[in-house]
Order: structure tokens, then sequence, then C-alpha cells
């Protein structure tokens, strides 16, 4: 038992010792490269990967990699040549995700199919052609959904006149509905009335948001533009 519990001790303490040395590695790579990407610059985050020696470069949420003297810069995905697993576009859905809890969701319309039990949000400009497709058939078609739309207006200059007079109508669903689905707009609304519109384009923008319609699931994970309802309920699946 003593000579097990030494063996565990020496083990524990090489393991130790090998983080410490890849920590220190990668903030090695993270001092060199940093200068290299120009004035300003600023690295989040250097990781080691187990990709031929590569490390892992962080800006913000894109990524690429560089090797561990950081002479050369390769931008690009990884993928496993025999699987075809994207391990480039696991990690940037990872860095990606929302934690869905911390949502404003009082900035939100909130609509409800069926029983609800099913959690999306989505980032939706009025004058988005996709969105509109999202409404006339994905919604359509798909039940038992809770849906939270935050009217991100980035699309064209009369996006938030547009979102401020739905968000404005008595039945903000039902003016949503009309407008997306039927192209009826909602009538203009009272100069009292206040729209969260510059909130709302303030969290688009921190959760770093460049597309409409975004749908965010109650995992945090995230898909940018349309998809299908058959795509939908495969996503839900696999949520827990």
């Amino acid at each position: 038992m003593k000579k097990t519990s030494v063996m565990l001790a020496a083990l524990m303490a090489l393991w130790a010792s090998v983080a410490s040395a890849e920590t220190l590695q990668e903030a090695a790579v993270k001092k060199l490269i940093e200068p290299r990407l120009g004035e300003g610059a600023k690295v989040d985050e250097v990781t080691k990967t187990p990709y031929a020696g590569l490390f892992e470069v962080r800006v913000g949420s894109d990524i690429f990699y560089t090797d561990a003297a950081a002479k050369y810069v390769f931008v690009g995905r990884i993928m496993d040549a025999q699987s075809s697993r994207d391990f480039t576009r696991e990690r940037v859905d990872e860095l990606n995700k929302v934690k869905f809890a911390d949502l404003p969701l009082e900035l939100a319309m909130k609509k409800v199919k069926g029983n609800g039990k099913r959690v999306i949000a989505v980032f939706e400009d009025p004058n988005c052609g996709y969105c509109k497709r999202f409404h006339k058939t994905t919604l359509q078609e798909v039940d038992n959904v809770t849906v939270y739309t935050f009217l991100f207006n980035i699309l064209a200059e009369d996006s938030s006149v547009k979102a401020r007079n739905v968000w404005c109508s008595a039945d903000r669903n039902k003016a949503w509905t009309d407008l997306m689905v039927d192209g009826k707009a909602a009538v203009a609304a009272p100069t009292s009335c206040q729209a969260p519109n510059d909130k709302v384009l303030a969290l688009g923008q921190k959760l770093n948001v460049t597309g409409t319609p975004t749908i965010i699931f109650a995992d945090g994970s995230r898909v940018p533009g349309w998809i299908d309802a058959k795509t939908m309920e495969a996503k839900f699946s696999t949520l827990k």
C-alpha cells in the first residue's frame, strides 16, 4: 500500500510538472505572437493543442494556430482526415456558447406554442429575408416551443422604426407575425412608447451576433441563419 501511495504521489508530481511546463510554454508563445499580429493586437488566450505541436491562438471568438516559435500563422480549420470531424468548428462553437439564463429576456418578445417546454431565443431584423422564411416555414411546423425574439436592427435604416412599431403594438406577437409572414407593417408607434432597440443592439454586439436570424438554444449553443423544422427537431433531440 505504501509503495502504491509513493507511486501515485510521483505520478501526480510529474503531471503537475508537465502542466506547469505547458503553461509556461503557452505564455511564451503568447508573448511572441502578440506583437507580430500588428499594433494594438490583443491575444486573449494561447492553448497547446494535440495537433502536430500547434498552438491555438484566440483573439475574441476568432481562433488561428501557430508553432512553438510563433514563426508561422495557420488560418483555417483542423479536421480529422478519417472521420472529417471539424475540431476548429467545435472549438468556435464552444467559444460562442451563451449562458441562456443570463439573457435579459425582458428585452425580447415571448411567444409560446403548445406546452412551450422547449426554449429558444432568436435575434431577428424586420428586414431579414431569412427571418421571414424562418417564420413562414420552421415556426409554422415546430410545436411545443417558447420563442424569445430579440429585435436586432442591423440591416436597414428603417429596421429600428419597424421594430419599434411592433414592440409598441397592443399585441406584439401578432404584429410581428403579420409583418414577417404577411408583410403587413405595424401601425406607427406613439411618441411616448419606448422600445429597447439600443439595449438589444448592445446585447447582440456583446454576444458577437453578426447576422440574422441567429438562434440560441437552451444549452447555449447557437445556429446562425435559417434552419428547417427537421434540423431544429434534430437539435432539440440532442438537448437534455
